[in-house]
């Protein structure tokens, strides 16, 4: 009786897999309770902020409410209880789908949610494509020949765009395009109209090119060392030797190396992606979420704050994580971590 035996080639990808869905099982143990951490820390520091969430919730009718009518309105909505008792509460709806409701734009915020994420995450999948290939581009030519006239400018560029604030970038972008060009830079459609996409692919132009910038010195500067490192290797040598071109040297021994790391690197940045954008948002008055946060804030709105944030920390882990399994995937030299 014969017994069929996978080959090995067979048998060491589906050990890499099951390496890496135990790396992403690890990374949700560590990421789901890090996460209802954060947003108990929003609730937290809500209680020591000298917000009157009362006063914020009834504006003007505040003032003329009498102590007794506040006092009710205030118990009705559990503004009188701990810190740890509203979030507890938060916390409960928000596992049965219930994230609450935002006192600053009287809707749930679910609602809020939803309705301005599809922007923020179109501005930041944007920018962060436009970055990556503005960064392959720079760093290949740097990397090519170190020292040279391309290189300083690459690492020039880089060195300038890490030295202004994202937020200093966006203004003199408006300053050069949008007043000096005639580039739209305010909103995502023109004259309070509803957007189309061709306004949304205009009205994108600048806010994604200041976002792909802000993202260009950890991407190049790192990149730019992993294709130095590559093409010193032995393989990228024997490939020259046996009269290989130069762009099947990069295409075929040099990029595939370097762009693991880059990969890895890409998905632990996702944290200074995410705040870049916010940033962007509110220079371009972007609809995203960028103004419901800094809204929310100012205003004592905890429950859209707290949704932001959790929204936040899971795409900030769940990215590093999934680059990381990729990166197991693809390279056998790496062990699970």
């Amino acid at each position: 009786m014969s017994t069929h035996v996978p080959p090995a080639g067979t048998q060491r990808r589906r050990s890499r897999t099951g390496e890496a869905f135990s790396l992403l099982g690890r990374r949700a143990l560590v990421g789901i309770p890090a996460t209802a951490a954060i947003t108990a820390a929003v609730f937290w520091l809500a209680s020591l902020a000298p917000f009157n969430p009362l006063a914020l919730y009834m504006g003007t009718q505040y003032e003329h409410a009498t102590p007794g009518q506040r006092e009710k309105l205030a118990a009705e909505l559990g503004l009188n209880d701990a810190w740890y008792a509203i979030w507890g509460r938060w916390a409960s709806g928000a596992l049965h789908g219930d994230w609450g409701t935002s006192r600053l734009f009287g809707q749930p915020v679910a609602d809020v949610v939803s309705e301005r994420l599809p922007y923020t995450a179109l501005l930041v999948g944007l920018g962060l494509v436009v970055a990556i290939a503005l960064s392959v581009l720079l760093a290949v030519g740097a990397a090519r020949r170190p020292g040279s006239p391309m290189d300083a400018l690459a690492l020039g560029l880089v060195h300038l765009a890490q030295a202004i604030p994202p937020f200093v970038l966006g203004l003199v972008a408006i300053a050069v395009f949008a007043i000096g060009l005639g580039m739209p830079a305010g909103g995502a459609a023109s004259g309070g109209a509803d957007p189309t996409p061709a306004g949304l692919a205009l009205h994108l132009v600048l806010p994604v090119g200041v976002l792909a910038v802000t993202l260009l010195p950890w991407l190049v500067l790192n990149l730019r060392a992993s294709l130095l490192e590559a093409l010193e290797s032995d393989a990228v040598l024997a490939a020259r030797g046996r009269g290989l071109g130069e762009f099947n040297v990069l295409r075929t021994h040099v990029l595939p190396v370097a762009l693991l790391p880059f990969m890895t690197v890409v998905g632990s940045r996702l944290g200074e992606l995410v705040t870049g954008a916010l940033l962007i948002e509110a220079v371009f008055s972007w609809p995203g979420l960028a103004s419901a946060t800094v809204s929310s804030a100012t205003a004592g709105d905890f429950p859209l704050l707290a949704a932001v944030t959790a929204l936040t920390c899971a795409a900030v882990f769940a990215g590093s994580a999934l680059a990381d399994a990729c990166y197991l995937l693809l390279d056998p030299r790496v062990g699970d971590v």
